[in-house]
Order: C-alpha cells, then structure tokens, then sequence
C-alpha cells in the first residue's frame, strides 16, 4: 500500500493517529516479508554522524600538531566505473601527499571493494581506513 507525500509528511510530523492511518496488512519482519535485516540508514551527504565527528576531532588534533595541513569531509566523490561512485570521508593533506581517509565502524562488503578499486585507479592518492578497537585507538588499514 502506498501513502502520499502529505501523508507520509503528516506521518512524520506526528499529525496522523492511529484512526487516521489506513490498516496495514500484516508481513514479515519490519514491514517486508523478505527483509531478514535492519535496512542500513541512509547517509545525510555533508553531515557527519557521531563517529565521523569522533574522527575529525583526532584530525583536528593532528593538524594542530603540525602532522597535517588541513582537512576536508566529503570533498568529492571519484567515478569508478558507469554509475558507481566512491565518495572518501576525509581528504588529508599533509606535506608528504594528500591523503584519503575513510572511518567504518563496520564493513559492508561494498565498501571495502569500491576502496580497493578506488586505490587502483588513483594511485595518487593514499587511501587509509580508520577504525576504533576495543580500547577505544584507532587502527589504520593503508590501500595501494
């Protein structure tokens, strides 16, 4: 069953009770009879979310002690190949070269090919990506 956009924005907004709402017919797990998971959020482009906030703090504090230059979320994003984008998180720059960051928390399989790709074909680039352990440091997987 389809709702409209007023409705979905009513919905939302909190506008909508359950007397309102058209009944629902009963399916499988959080609302799809062939989901199994948790569809993944979607990414707000130029905002961060709180472990990306975390990691820019630790660049805000390399950059202040000189190891790098500046840092930037969300430059750009590289074409890899018809309709396939990788779009980095942070780009470093530091005196040596321009770096390439990407902090997972966890790794879609996705993820770790378009990097590896990514790495291929801009070999320009540094690619790194950042993840925090069980202590709470961060660990680095370098790309080439």
């Amino acid at each position: 069953m389809r709702i409209t956009e007023e409705e979905f924005q009513r919905l939302q907004a909190g506008k909508i009770v359950a007397d309102d709402a058209p009944p629902r017919k009963k399916t499988g797990k959080f609302g799809n009879p062939k989901l199994t998971m948790r569809p993944r959020p979607r990414h707000a482009p130029g905002k961060m979310n709180k472990s990306e906030e975390k990691y820019s703090s630790y660049l805000d504090a390399r950059k202040r002690m000189g190891e790098i230059i500046r840092w930037v979320f969300e430059p750009f994003k590289l074409r890899l190949a018809d309709n396939t984008f990788y779009s980095p998180d942070f780009m470093v720059v530091t005196a040596e070269q321009i770096e390439i960051h990407e902090y997972k928390g966890h790794w879609e399989d996705d993820a770790r090919v378009k990097i590896k790709v990514a790495a291929e074909l801009f070999p320009e680039f540094q690619f790194i990506a950042a993840r925090t352990d069980k202590t709470g440091s961060y660990q680095f997987e370098y790309f080439k």
